[in-house]
């Protein structure tokens, strides 16, 4: 399996100079843009699964997978290893990788750590589900568990990847393990659906297997060959991968551990207000099983833009900003060809994911009833299904915004800053979650997206605070792109007003003709929208030709 992506050596310091520093943007677009199109792939082989075993399988047993399970591995996963992916994606590429790689092995017993102490408390402590309706739940708890575990063998070799940008082997590695996994829960749905959770269990591992596998084989054929030593990468034999002794040396890089340290402390607060909604519901019993698998469902159908868009970007670029500018230095400090490029891009990619935002909040809101009356019927369509998927699209909005401001502030903020911005995520983690605890109470699970909407905006009002104190010593004022243009704006108000009232009018009892009408309206709308941004954001359309587009636009020509 040859990777076919170049890797590219990161710059030391505040960068190279303005072409190393521009090589390194076009590689994190590229990075950005297969993220992307991956995880279209993941969300439409998700959905299509979701709604194949909603035909087959009860609401309460794919609440328990995809809300207490999946938050039991994503927890263990997220608290192992994300503290030290930041901390080792930092900086320059002129670092002992020995040490790194001895660092990056840490997440193995800190996984196992967790595995242990969260299992045992959703086997003994949480409400444990009625096995006449989801059997077999012990084992699906050890099999998640285990299977977090298994992902963290193969961290050094995805962090490696990371840092030099190997695009493609990131979307074979994935792409496979996601179909791979697709097409054995699908088999044991139809086969033995009796089966419950050892379903879902054994998707699961062998997903975590395949995905590590792939990383693994990859470097055992990467490593020592002719192109791994034309580009000079800086570890020669697979054996380096492995936990190193050196004599007289330390075993870690201590300046990388203090800083993953920092990280740690507040991954575990920003791991609460990321998954705070299914904590709530895990841990308060506010939505009994059923009502959880609704919630999950819709929750993800909302999430759709969020997960292969703004995550691609914020993780791809989270990475072009900590290799162009020097975390904690001043912006005086920094080479001022770089600060310029990262200033500029911020601006843009603020921009993009705005517009993005903006149109999924406006054509989400009169859409959301018909979009899940065709995906799952009336059991979606019916209830508190439409208000959830609207609140869910202001909420994109939030998440569009939070994402790039908190990458760019993730990427230049010193230790110290770190640990302050530490005590701000606890003080807001509790405020959340006494939020989300009334809300719900209130107004159902539709508390939970409202109050996810105040905590991003929370968030947001810290970063952004952030890049203006960065930048107001300079000439360049990133934040305005978050302003669209007034005629852009006014084409967005016409156009929530008119598909308003096309859904009052055509949607949703009225026969398919009606359906066709209001799906019409919304086309011609949305058109009308992409005419005037072509018009009138200009330098953000040529950005992202430029940037995201220019591969494919090449192979067409």
């Amino acid at each position: 399996m040859r990777s076919g992506a170049t890797a590219a050596a990161p710059l030391p310091g505040g960068g190279s100079g303005a072409m190393a520093a521009q090589d390194v943007l076009g590689q994190t677009a590229r990075l950005a843009s297969s993220s992307a199109l991956l995880q279209v792939l993941f969300r439409v082989v998700t959905f299509g699964l979701n709604a194949f075993t909603l035909r087959y399988l009860s609401r309460e047993l794919i609440g328990v997978v995809n809300v207490r399970l999946t938050l039991l591995y994503s927890t263990v996963v997220f608290l192992a290893r994300e503290a030290f992916r930041r901390a080792c994606l930092s900086g320059s590429a002129k670092r002992n990788w020995t040490k790194t790689v001895n660092l990056l092995w840490l997440t193995v017993p800190l996984g196992v750590f967790w595995s242990v102490i969260l299992g045992l408390v959703w086997l003994h402590l949480l409400e444990v589900p009625n096995p006449s309706v989801v059997p077999h739940y012990q084992a699906g708890v050890v099999a998640f568990g285990v299977s977090a575990i298994v992902e963290l063998l193969g961290e050094p070799f995805w962090v490696l990847a990371q840092a030099h940008l190997f695009v493609r082997l990131k979307v074979v590695a994935e792409s496979l393990s996601v179909v791979s996994k697709c097409i054995l829960t699908v088999t044991l749905v139809i086969l033995y659906p009796q089966w419950g959770l050892y379903i879902f269990s054994l998707a699961q591992l062998l997903y975590v297997s395949i995905l590590v596998m792939c990383y693994v084989i990859y470097f055992v054929m990467f490593l020592g060959s002719p192109e791994a030593t034309k580009k000079s990468f800086p570890i020669a034999r697979v054996k380096a991968l492995l936990p190193n002794f050196v004599e007289d040396e330390t075993f870690v890089n201590w300046k990388e551990a203090r800083l993953t340290w920092s990280f740690f402390k507040q991954s575990f607060l920003k791991q609460i207000l990321t998954e705070g909604e299914r904590y709530v519901m895990t841990f308060l019993n506010v939505l009994n099983f059923g009502d959880q698998g609704v919630y999950d469902i819709v929750n993800n159908l909302g999430s759709l833009v969020a997960r292969f868009i703004f995550l691609p970007i914020e993780e791809s670029f989270y990475v072009f900003f900590a290799k162009v500018l020097e975390r904690g230095k001043t912006v005086k400090d920094q080479k001022q060809d770089d600060v310029a490029m990262a200033a500029n891009v911020l601006e843009l990619l603020l921009k993009l994911v705005l517009l993005i935002g903006l149109t999924i909040t406006v054509f989400g809101y009169a859409y959301s009833q018909l979009a899940l009356d065709i995906y799952g019927g009336s059991m979606l369509s019916s209830g508190t299904g439409p208000d959830l998927l609207r609140c869910y699209s202001l909420y994109v909005l939030f998440l569009a915004v939070n994402g790039v401001t908190e990458c760019f502030t993730f990427a230049l903020m010193c230790k110290e800053e770190v640990d302050r911005y530490n005590f701000v995520m606890l003080a807001l983690s509790f405020v959340f979650l006494c939020i989300s605890y009334f809300l719900t109470h209130w107004y159902g699970s539709v508390g939970f997206i409202l109050a996810n909407c105040f905590n991003m905006g929370i968030r947001i009002a810290h970063s952004t605070h952030y890049i203006y104190d960065y930048f107001k010593e300079s000439a360049h004022r990133p934040l305005t792109g978050l302003l669209p243009s007034p005629a852009l704006l006014l084409v967005y108000i016409i156009s929530a007003v008119i598909t308003a009232f096309s859904e009052v009018l055509f949607c949703c009892d009225k026969g398919w003709m009606a359906r066709l009408i209001h799906i019409s309206t919304g086309a011609l709308c949305f058109a009308a929208t992409l005419v005037t941004m072509f018009c009138t954001e200009t330098k953000l359309i040529h950005f992202v030709r430029n940037q995201f587009l220019s591969r494919y636009l090449k192979k067409g020509t």
